[in-house]
């Protein structure tokens, strides 16, 4: 099912290789939507729940209510995202128009996770997190026992 899921996200990424280059998203967008992120994975780290619901968009913030909630929600339920080890931004994609920017994350415990952020471009043209999904690819193990 994983496999499944993460040929689809791939056939995905290569379709919306157009509606990146078209204009519809630009270079400097990329560059805020990273630093986005990057602002709210630091507001994880200092355990900074405000700071890191206000990257949220409205519709995330409805959804949990209050900054304490979100806070323990993404403690609890996507500790990889709450305290990574190490994190690398891939490639960004289009989805039923929706920009989703790939992040593979390292956790604590050496475990890799891709973290498929949902982007949101609020009227003011600012960008906001619009929902995470977290998942941790398949590992392909050989006939000798190494995993790749």
């Amino acid at each position: 099912m994983k496999l499944v899921r993460i040929a689809m996200l791939t056939l995905a990424a290569v379709a919306s290789l157009p509606a990146l280059a078209n204009g519809r998203v630009t270079g400097s967008d990329l560059l805020e939507i990273r630093a986005v992120i990057n602002r709210q994975l630091d507001a994880f780290q200092r355990d900074d729940a405000s700071g890191a619901f206000a990257l949220t968009s409205p519709g995330v913030q409805q959804a949990f209510g209050t900054p304490q909630r979100f806070l323990e929600v993404v403690r609890m339920a996507y500790r990889a995202v709450y305290r990574p080890s190490r994190v690398w931004f891939l490639d960004p994609m289009v989805l039923s128009g929706d920009v989703v920017q790939q992040v593979q994350i390292i956790d604590r415990a050496g475990g890799v996770w891709l973290a498929y952020y949902s982007m949101q471009r609020q009227d003011d043209g600012s960008w906001r997190t619009n929902g995470c999904h977290l998942v941790q690819p398949a590992r392909t193990i050989f006939a000798s026992g190494e995993a790749e």
